[in-house]
C-alpha cells in the first residue's frame, strides 16, 4: 500500500481560516477517496499557525476501472459542452459516436478496462482542491495571481517518498519543507513522513493539534497549582491559542492591583477577547486577582515577552479606566435623550422611541405579574442608555453589564441594576433566562416590541434568513414564560 504527504507551508494564518481550509482540504481528499472506491484509508490531519498537513496511508498503488459506456450531451449540443465531456472523461475524440434513444439522439463514448496510477490522478486533483479552497478572508501579495489565506511559501507532496510535481499558480511542489532559522526559514529536503515528523520534532514545532492542547494545558495546570490559582475557563479561546502556536510556551503576567477596581466583565473581556490571555482566579475566593497566563511561540528570554504583553495590557485597561471614570457618573436618565440620535430601525424610529415603547409595554406586563410597576418602568426606561456611553463604545459586547454596573454606581436598586443587564437575556440556548420580576418584565417588553415592531412593517424572518433576530426574540418570550412559570 501506498501513503500520501502533502504539506502547505505559509506565513501565519488566523485561527479560524486555518481550521476552515484544513477541514476543507480534508474533505475535499475524503470526496476523492470515496469516488474511487478507496475503502481503508487511514488519515492524520494538522494544523499549525504555518503548515497545513495532510498525511494518508493505506492508499492504492493503482486505481482500477471496468469498462462501461458513457453518455453525454445531446447531438447538436453547444462544442463546448461536448469538449467538456470528453476531457471530463479523459476520453480520445476518436472514441465518441451517436447513437439514437427514447429521449433523442446522444453522443456516447465506450472506455476500455484499464488501472490509472493513483499518483497521475492526485497530481491531477490536488491543485483542484487547492484552487476551490473557499476562504471567509483572503489576500494577494506581489505580482502573483494567486490569493490564500495568508501568503503561501512552499508545497510538499510525496507519494510513497517521491515528489509528486504539480504547479499551483507561480509555485512549484518539491519535496522541501521549512523550519525556523536564526534569519531566515532553513529548508530541509524530507525524505518521507517520519522523517517529516522526525524534522518538526527536533526543531520543536508541535505539528499535532491535540499534543498542542495538551501541553498548554498540562502547564497551565501548573502554573495555577503552584499559585493556588484557578482559571476563568473559556473553552473557545483556548482553541484559539492552540492554533496560534507552533511550539507552546506559557507565562505568567501580571497588572495593577487598582485596575481590580474595574467590572470583572470588563478584565476579563480585555485580557480573553483582546488580548487572547488567560484571566485567573483565587481558589479561596474565586475573585479575580492580578494575574494572567499567555501562551506564546518562543522562549522569554530575559522577560521581554511578558514584560511587553504587561505593557500592551496595561495601555488597554488604563484605557478602559478612564472612560469607566467617565461614564459611572454621567446621570443615565439624562443620557436617555442622548437616544434620540441613534436610529434604531428606519421605520421603527429611534433608540429612544424604542426605549418609550418598552416602558410602556412594561407598564402593561408588571399588573400582569405583579411586580413593581414604578421600578419596571425606570429600568425600561434606562435599559438602553449605556449604549450612549464611550466604553460600550468600545466594548459593545458588555452592553447592559456596564449599564447595570453605572446604575449601581449612580444609586439604583440592585433589582433595577440587574435588569438593565438582564433584558437582554436569553441570547443563545446555553444562556440562563431572567428570574427577577423587574427583569422579566423589561425583557419580555423589549422582546415583544421587536417582535410586533418588524412584522408590522413586514420585516419577516425567512427559512434562511433572519437578519433582525425575530427568533431569537421569539425563543426568549417562550423561553422567559416557561421557565417562570
Amino acid at each position: 500500500m501506498s501513503d500520501l504527504l502533502l504539506e502547505l507551508y505559509s506565513e501565519e494564518i488566523p485561527p479560524t481560516l486555518q481550521e476552515d481550509a484544513k477541514n476543507n482540504i480534508a474533505e475535499n481528499f475524503m470526496l476523492f477517496f470515496e469516488k474511487n472506491d478507496f475503502k481503508k484509508v487511514v488519515s492524520e490531519i494538522y494544523s499549525t499557525p504555518k503548515r497545513l498537513i495532510f498525511y494518508y496511508n493505506n492508499l492504492p498503488t493503482n486505481i482500477k476501472t471496468e469498462a462501461k459506456v458513457l453518455r453525454g450531451p445531446k447531438v447538436g449540443a453547444p462544442e463546448q459542452a461536448i469538449q467538456g465531456f470528453i476531457k471530463s472523461n479523459s476520453l480520445d475524440p476518436k472514441d465518441i459516436y451517436e447513437e439514437e434513444t427514447d429521449k433523442g439522439k446522444f453522443i456516447f463514448a465506450k472506455t476500455k478496462k484499464r488501472e490509472i496510477p493513483v499518483v497521475d490522478e492526485i497530481k491531477k486533483n490536488i491543485p483542484h482542491f487547492l484552487n476551490g479552497l473557499q476562504w471567509r478572508k483572503k489576500m494577494r501579495w506581489g505580482d502573483y495571481d494567486l490569493s490564500w489565506g495568508r501568503p503561501l511559501k512552499s508545497i510538499l507532496c510525496l507519494f510513497d517518498k517521491q515528489t509528486i510535481p504539480f504547479n499551483f499558480f507561480h509555485l512549484t511542489s518539491t519535496n522541501i519543507t521549512y523550519v525556523d532559522g536564526p534569519l531566515e526559514d532553513k529548508a530541509v529536503v524530507i525524505k518521507d513522513y517520519i522523517h517529516f515528523k522526525k524534522t518538526l520534532n527536533d526543531k520543536r514545532i508541535v505539528y499535532d493539534n491535540a499534543e498542542r492542547e495538551k501541553l498548554i494545558t498540562k502547564h497551565i495546570q501548573s502554573f495555577l497549582k503552584k499559585n493556588d490559582c484557578e482559571l476563568e475557563i473559556n473553552n473557545k479561546l483556548l482553541k484559539q491559542v492552540i492554533n496560534l502556536v507552533e511550539d507552546p510556551i506559557v507565562l505568567k503576567g501580571s497588572f495593577l492591583k487598582d485596575f481590580l477596581k474595574l467590572p470583572e466583565e470588563l478584565l476579563i473581556l480585555t485580557m480573553q477577547q483582546h488580548q487572547r490571555y488567560f484571566s485567573m482566579r483565587s481558589i479561596n475566593n474565586h475573585k479575580l486577582i492580578n494575574n494572567f497566563i499567555v501562551v506564546v511561540n518562543k522562549e522569554d528570554i530575559k522577560n521581554k515577552i511578558i514584560k511587553g504583553n504587561e505593557r500592551v495590557l496595561t495601555a488597554r485597561l488604563t484605557d478602559a479606566k478612564f472612560f469607566w471614570e467617565k461614564n459611572k457618573s454621567q446621570n443615565l436618565v439624562k443620557q436617555v435623550s442622548k437616544l434620540k440620535g441613534i436610529t434604531f430601525y428606519q421605520s421603527l424610529g429611534s433608540l429612544y422611541d424604542k426605549t418609550q415603547r418598552i416602558r410602556v409595554l412594561a407598564s402593561f406586563i408588571a399588573d400582569i405579574i405583579n411586580c413593581k410597576k414604578d421600578d419596571a418602568e425606570i429600568a425600561a426606561s434606562i435599559c438602553k442608555a449605556d449604549l450612549v456611553s464611550d466604553l460600550v463604545g468600545e466594548y459593545p459586547e458588555l452592553q447592559g453589564v456596564l449599564g447595570k454596573y453605572f446604575a449601581i454606581e449612580q444609586g439604583f436598586s440592585l433589582e433595577i441594576a440587574n435588569a438593565i443587564s438582564d433584558h437582554y437575556l436569553p441570547v443563545g440556548p446555553e444562556d440562563r433566562v431572567p428570574k427577577e420580576k423587574i427583569s422579566i418584565t423589561v425583557a419580555l417588553a423589549d422582546k415583544i416590541d421587536n417582535l410586533v415592531g418588524f412584522f408590522g412593517i413586514n420585516e419577516k424572518p425567512t427559512s434562511s434568513k433572519d437578519p433582525y433576530a425575530l427568533r431569537r426574540s421569539a425563543l426568549g418570550v417562550l423561553r422567559i414564560l416557561i421557565e417562570n412559570r
